[in-house]
């Protein structure tokens, strides 16, 4: 462990090209002194072997950036070894870029292209012109999400614009592709103008068969997406929000199974009225629960408090029954479940002492969570993060994939809280009855089980919405 108790990771790997003494002992010197730095090696390669000299290819994780440069210098007093290029292997990956276009059709003859582009394309278009539902059949719009940010709230880093959302939102296309099939494409957006957003997103739609809002702050997130869902016949999914929320719920649902506590009695907290928290609390409303407190900086939401106004008012007069008043802390007493979704740092493990016995508690702001998860599981039964480094990680690749695999499915023009409902409940039967645990509330991001439950889920409850909502000819028996 590196000395200042931090936990190594993937996203801080560093290769390190160093050149070494024919000595058989350098490799073993070479590796005693990133352990004692505090790194993890991950691999140690021969890129080449000279009679004087042999070429290493070092990868070691650190704990951050700091850390990884503690390492090299650590490297750099070895005896007989001389260090070269060192190479941060994230960054490598995003060299580039991380998606591509590639065609669906081969273009080896002249017949190739005369059926994929002219003369051949235009009797397709014209047929699309006499029959527009045809579009999503015949075109990569039946496949195709827009991914779509201004930048100004990126991760947990805030508002970074456009530019520095690319590689989130690239990432986000990547996964769509990866565990569900889907084309998606980034689209950054250099305006935080809510009325450009929207005529924008409107003036795009033409060609998605989804829209995807990403990182966009609060409150102006709300409103986007209300006004996107009113004017679009696509569906409009906020994924830090509604993502957020099925994966919490699919969670939280299996870990009171753990427990043996039900969603309908027990006292829920959740800290941060922000887009994830007002999307957890109505989606934990909708599935049963009737007694959520919800904290933010004014303490704990009250309907009567004259302070609030806006979503946070509107939020408070959905929760809190007892008119409760206070800070977290006080929010903590006697409650079964803490949800965290504001900031890392901002409860100690001791402070979940009050809650009631077998206590579950998911601090999910990354990268610092509201408490330490390790330390949390002296005080709580079960416990969930962000992080991939220990059991249970809150992930929203195990949502947003299978919800937009089921709408282009079942070619649904809408998106309504019983298909989030759907999506959660899918996700949380994945996890039997034999290998449900405190440690194992969630399956794993690489279960391949967990897109075509959650896409065949939300794809049944948009068709029978779709049903529902056809015009019903009046008849006799009728």
């Amino acid at each position: 462990m590196p000395a200042r108790g931090l936990i190594t990771s993937g996203s801080y790997s560093i290769t390190v090209r160093m050149t070494a003494s024919l000595d058989p002992g350098v490799i073993g010197r070479v590796a005693t002194a990133i352990g004692d730095a505090g790194g993890v090696v991950t691999a140690i390669d021969v890129a080449d072997s000279r009679s004087d000299a042999i070429i290493l290819d070092v990868t070691c994780s650190a704990a951050d950036g700091e850390h990884a440069e503690e390492i090299v210098t650590a490297l750099r007093a070895v005896q007989d070894v001389t260090v070269g290029k060192v190479s941060d292997r994230t960054f490598l990956l995003h060299l580039g870029g991380k998606l591509e276009v590639r065609s669906r059709v081969q273009l080896k003859t002249r017949d190739d292209l005369s059926m994929a582009y002219t003369p051949g394309v235009a009797r397709v278009c014209l047929a699309l012109a006499a029959n527009p539902d045809d579009v999503r059949r015949l075109t990569i719009k039946g496949n195709t999400v827009a991914v779509v940010t201004d930048g100004s709230a990126v991760l947990g880093l805030g508002d970074l614009g456009p530019g520095p959302a690319l590689p989130v939102m690239e990432g986000k296309a990547a996964l769509f592709k990866r565990f569900a099939g889907i084309d998606a494409w980034p689209i950054c957006l250099d305006t935080k103008d809510v009325d450009e957003i929207v005529r924008t997103v409107e003036l795009i739609a033409p060609g998605f068969g989804g829209i995807n809002l990403e990182d966009i702050s609060a409150p102006r997130c709300f409103e986007i997406e209300r006004r996107l869902r009113e004017r679009l016949s696509i569906p409009v999914f906020h994924d830090d929000q509604h993502g957020t929320a099925i994966v919490v719920l699919a969670a939280l649902a299996n870990a009171l199974r753990v427990v043996e506590k039900s969603l309908s009695t027990v006292r829920v907290v959740v800290a941060g009225a922000g887009a994830a928290g007002t999307a957890i609390v109505t989606l934990l409303l909708a599935a049963g629960m009737k007694n959520v407190l919800v904290w933010d900086r004014e303490g704990i939401l009250d309907g009567d408090d004259e302070r609030l106004s806006g979503a946070k008012l509107e939020l408070a007069r959905r929760t809190n029954p007892e008119h409760r008043r206070g800070d977290l802390r006080e929010a903590l007493v006697g409650a079964d479940v803490f949800v965290g979704v504001a900031a890392g740092g901002i409860l100690q493990p001791e402070d979940l002492e009050v809650m009631a016995p077998d206590a579950v508690v998911f601090p999910l702001a990354n990268p610092t969570p509201e408490v330490d998860p390790i330390a949390a599981r002296k005080y709580a039964a079960v416990v969930a993060s962000g992080r991939s480094d220990v059991p249970n990680q809150i992930n929203n690749v195990l949502a947003f994939p299978g919800v937009f695999r089921g709408l282009l499915d079942a070619r649904a023009r809408e998106i309504t809280t019983e298909m989030l409902l759907a999506a959660a409940r899918a996700l949380s039967r994945i996890v039997t009855d034999e290998q449900l645990n405190a440690n194992y509330i969630v399956p794993s991001v690489f279960d391949p089980a967990v897109a075509p439950a959650v896409a065949a889920s939300v794809r049944e409850s948009a068709i029978a919405a779709a049903e529902r909502a056809k015009p019903r000819k009046a008849s006799w028996e009728t």
